[in-house]
């Protein structure tokens, strides 16, 4: 392979990478492209003729600018994220659910049904009958902890 299509492929390959950070967005193949076209314009140059060091200098020129100008980069343009601590058994207290097996004190026969999965479930006093609604009061491993609805609250 002769010197100038060695160079060209360094100036074309950069450039594709460029534009695949727009397709594929990461900050990755960006600093690959530039140090692509880096040691492209140093081949122009006269500087880099041998093509082994030309590909190690375009392997440590990306690895230097991902690890220099990435975290840089994701700081000022990275993606929007939200974080959110969730707590399931947090948000689940007090949710009315249907009784599908009948719920009582002494076993974990029992069942509801919460987010369209049945549960085992249990109450700490007297039977819940199947076709009631109950509310969650506490999940004990994976048993859910309900208590009878009471009228007024339907």
């Amino acid at each position: 392979m002769d010197a100038e299509t060695l160079t060209m492929i360094f100036f074309i390959g950069g450039i594709v990478l460029m534009i695949i950070e727009t397709l594929i967005p990461g900050g990755v193949s960006f600093f690959l492209g530039v140090s692509g076209l880096f040691v492209g314009v140093l081949r122009w140059m006269g500087i880099l003729e041998d093509p082994a060091t030309s590909i190690i200098t375009w392997l440590f020129t990306s690895v230097a600018l991902i690890l220099a100008m990435r975290p840089l980069l994701m700081k000022y343009w990275g993606g929007e994220s939200s974080y959110k601590l969730a707590n399931e058994d947090v948000e689940a207290m007090d949710q009315v659910v249907d009784v599908v097996e009948s719920v009582n004190p002494d076993d974990n026969s029992g069942r509801i049904r919460f987010q369209g999965i049945s549960w085992q479930a249990k109450t700490l006093e007297g039977e819940i009958p199947a076709g009631s609604k109950a509310k969650i009061r506490y999940r004990d491993n994976v048993t859910w902890i309900v208590e009878p609805l009471d009228e007024i609250e339907e």
